[in-house]
């Protein structure tokens, strides 16, 4: 008689909006359950961006076992495809130490390539991508993305206007393969069966009833960015000369708009403008916020497709006590 396959591995996810609180939240369950915690985050796989990406301290990271971080250098590629390559792997091997797999971030499109599976994309055309560049260069991204509604409305529907990186890979996808992005979104990887991949034994979502709370986290945050040192650890990445602004490293939130407004800078330097530090701060605080509000807003609407989350309001005074609560309910489950 054939052997039945042997049960998913099971993990716990945690998500939600940046600023959320939920590196707090992961670190309160690992001083009650023996986690090991596995970044959810695109940010985070870089080394040398820390202030910018709010990475975790190696103090927090010293309290539980940390995974995913500082894995790639800024001018490596990292995507959703290797990242469930990556998780699957560790989620393995975490519980096969004897220990839970806590997944933590708010890249949800890990999560969902993860818990649904991705077929197998096209890859990178250098020329196709070349000529999406040309193009915004003419007429803005914007247009692209107005483009990209016309051959793939689920797709542009959760990209902002002027998500490059996002819009150029959707539109990459659709020339090379002439599929939208969205049918590979939807198709469940053949490479993997529901099984065997690993499963979540619930999705805990940190969401602020109070859209106000959220915005003085998110300007509470970059302005210790700031103060940290943000626009030097900017500076540093630049002055390597191998890094280039169109990088998806340099495309996270708050780097892009630094590296813009360094690029003002020194334009206008070369014109004999030469412009106070102080104006490119300022420039950097008010898009740098902005940009994170908009990130924050698509985090939210990817939530909200996952109907199977367990919502924790982040603006309660016990929501980390909620978390842990919750987590520790699971422990046998997993």
């Amino acid at each position: 008689m054939p052997l039945s396959p042997a049960p998913a591995v099971r993990y716990i996810a945690l998500a939600g909006p940046t600023a959320s609180g939920k590196t707090a939240a992961a670190l309160a369950i690992a001083r009650e359950m023996p986690v090991e915690i596995v970044s959810v985050d695109s940010a985070l796989v870089y080394r040398g961006m820390d202030i910018g990406t709010a990475k975790p301290t190696p103090a927090e990271r010293a309290e539980a076992p940390h995974h995913l971080i500082d894995i790639r250098h800024p001018g490596e590629p990292y995507s959703a495809a290797a990242f469930v390559a990556d998780a699957t792997r560790l989620i393995g091997e975490i519980a096969a130490r004897g220990r839970t797999p806590l997944l933590v971030g708010g890249t949800m499109l890990y999560f969902k390539a993860l818990a649904d599976g991705i077929d197998a994309m096209p890859s990178a055309d250098p020329a196709v991508r070349a000529m999406l560049e040309a193009e915004a260069q003419a007429h803005g991204w914007p247009a692209l993305h107005a483009r990209l509604a016309e051959v793939d409305p689920p797709t542009a529907a959760r990209l902002a206007p002027n998500d490059s990186q996002r819009i150029q890979r959707a539109l990459e996808v659709w020339h090379t393969s002439g599929l939208p992005l969205s049918h590979f979104h939807a198709a469940k990887s053949e490479s993997s069966s529901d099984s065997a991949r690993p499963q979540a034994a619930a999705l805990l979502s940190l969401e602020p009833t109070d859209r106000a709370w959220l915005r003085d986290r998110i300007a509470r945050r970059f302005d210790a960015m700031l103060r940290d040192g943000f626009l030097a650890e900017v500076k540093a990445l630049r002055a390597r000369g191998d890094l280039a602004a169109d990088l998806p490293s340099m495309r996270c939130v708050g780097y892009r708009q630094a590296w813009e407004a360094l690029d003002a800078a020194e334009a206008a330097a070369a014109l004999g403008r030469p412009q106070p530090e102080s104006i490119a701060l300022a420039d950097i605080r008010e898009r740098g916020m902005a940009a994170t509000r908009q990130l924050a807003k698509r985090q939210m609407t990817w939530l909200r497709s996952m109907p199977h989350r367990r919502v924790i309001a982040a603006d309660a005074p016990d929501a980390v006590a909620q978390v842990v609560t919750q987590a520790l309910a699971l422990e046998v489950a997993v």
